[in-house]
């Protein structure tokens, strides 16, 4: 029972634009003002932490959200089930960040919310697997790629409408992000899991978390590329702190600047990323895109890194917005393409994403000591380096129907396995 791709779609974009309301607009401006409320001089410390162990958790959630989501064998459908659910209770633990009084229960219940979350994400993306036909899945992946620029702009212009600071705030992004769950799961159609997943034990545990690249070396090097140009990316929740301590922008001014880079932003995600999913469909290629997106990434944090004036922070952002776009409408693509299993399709997806979550947890963490050595420019040119190095490790990636083993040859020329 596939869901037509009329009523797909719609249900993917919404349910991953209500998924990046959630976790992006507290990383960019929501986290930054609790933390300076409650840590003050310490906030960006404070804000490594926080930051880092929400997507440590995450990353470990991510692979076992997957294989849950195979696993489960509700009527209400194996994928459904986690989206709503995930959507609803990390709303709910959102709306207690609203009322932290210490820098340990952000920590907490951040981690709380990444987790919750990260089952919506997770069953989210294997829908793509699932349902999407081979040859419309580069198109649909950059209508999805949208949704990681429209996601902050919704959240960030509806709480910018609030006072600063405000634990409405908190409660307008769980409203949102709870409704975008909903309403995703009333236009899809699911169905149980078929049983035939792995069981639970040791050995079948370990596998939630790897999958051998001497097997698949086309998916290792997938999610190698995927994890470098990530994060490259990555610098970009530094935004906040960036303006305020290197161009000493008023606290006051802070969100509206924000937003403003964050439309920007938006605009050339949406655009790059809907053009570079169709053109990557008709042309039958996907790594030339994902190079652009790599050197770009490079040029934008390089430039961010010396950038002397904010109006060069705007093109900067221009660049990443560019850039940005491009990757995550074929990233998305080419990682399906080259899952192990159709049948474990939420666990390797899942896997996959490890490599979108483990940048978020790495740069926060070492955003301090970059930033004690260099400044800002250590650290985002740090970044660029690696946008180029995920440039070098997409060369291992072989091109649309160009496998060379026999699993990677009957993943590139057989259809999705259908819904039943």
């Amino acid at each position: 029972m596939r869901t037509p791709l009329g009523r797909l779609v719609p249900a993917l974009l919404i349910s991953q634009t209500g998924y990046f309301v959630a976790v992006i607009t507290p990383v960019q401006l929501l986290l930054t003002l609790r933390l300076t409320a409650i840590a003050g001089d310490g906030a960006t410390g404070a804000f490594g932490v926080v930051a880092g162990f929400g997507a440590l958790v995450a990353l470990v959630a991510n692979p076992v959200a997957g294989r849950i989501s195979d696993r489960t064998g509700l009527r209400f459908g194996r994928r459904r089930t986690w989206i709503l659910l995930g959507a609803v209770a990390g709303a709910a633990t959102l709306a207690l960040l609203s009322v932290t009084t210490a820098v340990w229960q952000v920590v907490l219940l951040w981690g709380v919310a990444q987790i919750l979350l990260t089952f919506q994400a997770a069953a989210t993306s294997a829908m793509v697997a699932d349902q999407v036909p081979g040859p419309r899945r580069g198109g649909v992946s950059g209508l999805v790629g949208t949704t990681i620029a429209a996601g902050p702009l919704i959240g960030l212009g509806m709480v910018n409408e609030i006072p600063a600071g405000s634990p409405a705030q908190w409660i307008a992004v769980a409203v949102v992000t709870a409704f975008a769950g909903a309403i995703a799961v009333l236009l899809l159609r699911d169905v149980p899991g078929d049983g035939t997943a792995e069981p639970w034990n040791l050995s079948g545990l370990v596998r939630t978390f790897w999958i051998d690249p001497r097997r698949y070396p086309a998916f290792g090097w997938a999610c190698l590329v995927r994890f470098l140009v990530t994060c490259a990316y990555a610098g970009n929740t530094y935004y906040s702190f960036y303006l305020l301590q290197h161009f000493g922008v008023p606290e006051e001014s802070l969100g509206d600047l924000v937003l403003r880079l964050t439309l920007l932003s938006v605009v050339l995600i949406a655009l790059a990323s809907t053009v570079a999913g169709y053109l990557s469909d008709r042309l039958g290629r996907q790594l030339p895109f994902v190079v652009f997106s790599g050197l770009t990434a490079a040029a934008g944090m390089t430039l961010l890194a010396f950038a002397p004036s904010l109006t060069w922070v705007f093109v900067a952002a221009g660049l990443l917005g560019s850039g940005t776009g491009v990757f995550v409408a074929i990233d998305l693509a080419m990682c399906v393409r080259l899952l192990p299993s159709s049948a474990d399709a939420g666990r390797d997806m899942a896997i996959a994403n490890i490599a979108n979550a483990l940048p978020q947890s790495i740069v926060p963490f070492l955003a301090p000591p970059l930033l004690a050595v260099g400044g800002y420019p250590g650290l985002f040119t740090f970044l660029g380096v690696l946008g180029l190095l995920g440039v070098a490790a997409v060369t291992r990636v072989p091109e649309v129907c160009r496998e060379t083993t026999t699993e990677e040859m009957r993943l590139c020329t057989a259809p999705p396995t259908p819904a039943k």
